[in-house]
């Protein structure tokens, strides 16, 4: 008898251990994050709270007033007068990673995307968007173990990432492609 209770009592002890261990692990394993953690500054240095945008959708663009794809201000500008009362709203983040292609001020770069392309989108001000310099949002952005869905590297000016309402990276589009793409549209009008 003695021996059955002690192998009944081993068997418990094996048995809570493991459960903790596994809940411990369970505990650990990291979440991924979204974008509302962020607060950014804008080009005019006013904080911008990411989690004002809570339920809306959110396309993050790296911009530059001297690349041959600068004209995408247009697009991205009337893509946001269509869908911004149908809860998009597009950020742009000037960058100066590529060829030296956003050599500006905060204020030139006002200046400019407003005189040149009337962009009444919300504008941050300059950032970096790769190495070791690389800003916290755009780490967040090319990093799947912290944004849950894919590695990336931002590969020239105006790479767009799409994220959905919960806050979380959906998709990641390409620099040429436009910002009125069939697949840019159809994500943007998708409900879900």
């Amino acid at each position: 008898m003695k021996l059955i209770l002690t192998a009944i009592c081993a068997a418990f002890f094996v048995l809570g251990c493991t459960g903790q261990s596994s809940q411990k692990s369970k505990n650990t394993t990291k979440m991924a994050e979204n974008i509302y953690q962020f607060k950014v500054t804008g080009l005019e240095g006013e904080t911008f709270d990411f989690s004002t945008l809570k339920g809306k959708k959110i396309m993050i663009v790296n911009t530059a007033s001297k690349c041959g794809l600068t004209p995408q201000y247009e697009d991205l500008q009337a893509v946001y007068e269509k869908y911004r009362e149908k809860g998009l709203v597009i950020i742009g983040f000037p960058a100066n990673n590529f060829n030296a292609q956003e050599p500006g001020t905060n204020a030139d770069i006002a200046t400019f995307c407003q005189r040149n392309y009337g962009v009444t989108f919300p504008m941050m001000e300059k950032i970096s968007v790769k190495g070791d310099d690389m800003h916290e949002v755009y780490k967040f952005l090319t990093q799947k173990s912290r944004n849950g869905h894919s590695d990336s590297e931002v590969e020239w000016n105006f790479q767009k990432y799409l994220i959905g309402i919960d806050g979380k990276l959906e998709k990641v589009i390409a620099p040429r492609t436009l910002p009125s793409d069939r697949e840019v549209i159809e994500w943007i009008e998708n409900k879900a």
